[in-house]
């Protein structure tokens, strides 16, 4: 039976676990790894280039390597942050459309670039199980709003696979830490990724995992700590530099970016940082260098705005929970940037605890969505584990004057569904437009549009009489579906809101036929690579083979040989795999002959040397023995 693996799709790393012997076990990538950057690039020739082998390329080609695509997910131009839109890789769309990335002609949606990552850890799983994968519970910001879970999981859809949940990432590592700890407790679980903060308070016992509240900031991370370092190099470096600005030469930018993510891990365990950058630019005056250092009493004065950052939503989470923080007995922290010392010290004091150091803050996500996957699955070791989850923000409709009216409150445990009936605004309105909103504010227009649709055919009457029932469903994913009835006829509009994800069901389509075709591409290419290698083996090989067997080979055979191995070199450069298969049977084929004549030969001599050493021997004893003799040297031949 297949698998359902569980993947958290990180901003800076993603990492995939599966239930195996009734327990969570993170796999390894193809290097070693157990988490893989989530970052993808494309090389010459479009060549596609994911994790590592994207992130060690990314300061000689900025402009085609893109990182922190999460960011992006399910997000228009006008939402994003002048920092964030200040990539080396360039971002298209207009201020009301949805961000899209630009590599040469080519217009991806975020979602697309993510399903690169997914396909990535897709296949980490079935080289590990060594079967196919096709379905899988993927985790997402518990902030995430409905437009940002309907990206990830179209995402997984163009990845080809299935997404059977998607799952807060606060709660999937509240399940990991539960399903170990076996106690009745309240939790906090602190959540701060590479570009997304997370506060939930959860009770877990009995196997019961029920969410209470849950806060956060989904523009909020370690990537904005990596931001404060680059412009404070970046100031440093204009005091003797006037008119140089760094930030706007790409490739410097990304040298910025890879300097500050190593200062910002340094100062985690040391008291200062060297900064040292040789040849970052270069003017009339000729090329200019940089270093400078950075101590960490520096560093968390310029980064305390962010650490502070993350404390309000921790008082709402802990008000709408309707708890105080001396209630809290544990302390669960998430995410590599929690490694920071002045984020461990704010919440000890804030919780007035010291936080629980007993998960790996990088895998414990992926281990609860594997978790998860076995719940789904039906795993006799997880069958009592249930998860109830809550919806992050309030949803409701545009009424009269502009007001958002809420149907549901966030922080309400789904799935749920909620009904409420209104009317016309006007004498004799025969349609009215449902405008769906999620958010907090009182008014319509400072929330978040996730749609619009209408509902048609409405009997003439003076405002106020039709009864128009409105429902709200969410489902277990936190995805929102609408319809809007009127009750007098019974006609009904029904819709999943799609357009808050900007990706229409054809385009999904499309792109999941590029994503399979880019895997088979990939498949190709390494098919071609391997047998490339295995060509520049077979030259070597039979080159040293007719070298050490010297005159035991034919010199007609040796001379013929010379054709079949020229040829093979000739085409082994080429992407003709059935042409360089071709010339490599040619060559094998007449080193099969040679080490035949080889063999014969050797036996032939072989005899003749043995009878002077035992004479006396009976005739069918030498020959056993000289027999025995041909066969080691043979080998050895045969070795070389």
């Amino acid at each position: 039976m297949s698998k359902i693996i569980g993947i958290d799709l990180g901003t800076t790393n993603s990492c995939v676990s599966v239930m195996e012997g009734g327990k969570p076990v993170v796999i390894e990538n193809a290097e070693g790894f157990r988490t893989t950057p989530s970052i993808v690039a494309f090389g010459k020739d479009g060549e596609r280039l994911v994790g590592h082998v994207a992130k060690r390329q990314a300061i000689t080609n900025p402009e085609k390597t893109i990182y922190s695509i999460k960011r992006f997910m399910g997000r228009r131009q006008h939402e994003c942050t002048d920092a964030e839109r200040n990539m080396p890789y360039e971002l298209v769309g207009g201020s009301d459309e949805l961000v899209r990335v630009k590599i040469d002609d080519k217009e991806y949606a975020p979602p697309e670039i993510s399903a690169m990552t997914l396909q990535a850890m897709k296949k980490v799983a079935e080289d590990h199980l060594g079967h196919e994968v096709n379905q899988a519970v993927i985790t997402v910001p518990a902030y995430f709003n409905d437009a940002q879970r309907q990206a990830t999981q179209d995402a997984g859809t163009i990845a080809g696979l299935e997404v059977l949940r998607i799952v807060n990432e606060p709660t999937a590592a509240a399940l990991a830490y539960g399903l170990e700890s076996k106690k009745n407790e309240k939790i906090a679980v602190y959540d701060l990724g590479g570009g997304t903060f997370d506060i939930s308070i959860l009770e877990i016992g009995d196997g019961v995992f029920e969410v209470k509240a849950t806060n956060g900031d989904t523009m909020l991370g370690g990537d904005n700590f990596d931001e404060v370092i680059i412009d404070w190099i970046n100031e440093e470096f204009r005091k003797d530099n006037p008119g140089i600005d760094l930030k706007q030469d790409k490739m410097a930018l990304q040298r910025l970016k890879d300097a500050a993510e190593k200062a910002k891990i340094d100062l985690s365990a040391t008291a200062t940082t060297n900064i040292n950058l040789p040849f970052i630019t270069a003017d009339a005056s000729g090329p200019k260098h940089l270093d400078l250092t950075l101590t960490k009493a520096k560093f968390d004065q310029l980064t305390s705005h962010l650490v502070e950052a993350t404390l309000e939503p921790c008082r709402k989470c802990l008000s709408d929970a309707g708890m105080e923080a001396s209630e809290i007995d544990q302390v669960i922290l998430v995410g590599g940037s929690i490694r920071i010392p002045a984020i461990q010290e704010a919440v000890k004091n804030f919780f007035g605890r010291d936080p629980h150091k007993g998960v790996n803050p990088d895998e414990v996500v992926a281990i609860g969505a594997a978790v998860q996957g076995g719940v789904l699955a039906g795993d006799s070791s997880v069958k009592d584990v249930l998860l109830l989850d809550v919806t992050p923000l309030s949803l409701g409709i545009e009424t009269l004057g502009g007001v958002m009216t809420n149907l549901i409150e966030r922080n309400t445990t789904v799935p749920t569904r909620k009904s409420q009936v209104f009317s016309t605004a006007e004498d004799n309105q025969s349609a009215v437009t449902i405008h769906v909103l999620q958010g907090e504010r009182e008014f319509a227009r400072d929330n978040r549009t996730l749609g619009r649709f209408d509902l048609t055919g409405i009997p003439a009457k003076p405002r106020g009489l039709p009864q128009i029932e409105v429902t709200f469903d969410i489902d277990a994913n936190g995805i929102v579906h609408v319809s809007a009835k009127d009750k007098e006829t019974g006609k009904e509009q029904s819709v999943k809101i799609q357009s808050s994800s900007g990706l229409a069901e054809e385009e999904i389509d499309q792109m999941i036929k590029e994503a399979e075709a880019n895997a088979e591409a990939d498949k190709k290419q390494r098919e071609l690579v391997e047998i490339k290698n295995q060509a520049e083996q077979l030259i070597y090989q039979a080159e040293k083979s007719i070298e050490e067997l010297g005159d035991q080979a034919p010199a007609e055979l040796k001379s013929k040989i010379q054709d079949p191995i020229e040829e093979l070199k000739k085409v082994k450069d080429s992407d003709n795999k059935d042409e360089i298969q071709a010339a490599m049977d040619k060559v094998q084929a007449v080193l099969g002959e040679i080490a035949q004549a080889a063999q014969a030969a050797q036996g032939a001599a072989d005899p003749g040397q043995a009878q002077p050493e035992t004479p006396n021997e009976a005739p069918s004893d030498d020959s056993d023995k000289d027999d025995g003799a041909v066969d080691a040297d043979y080998e050895v031949v045969d070795d070389d």
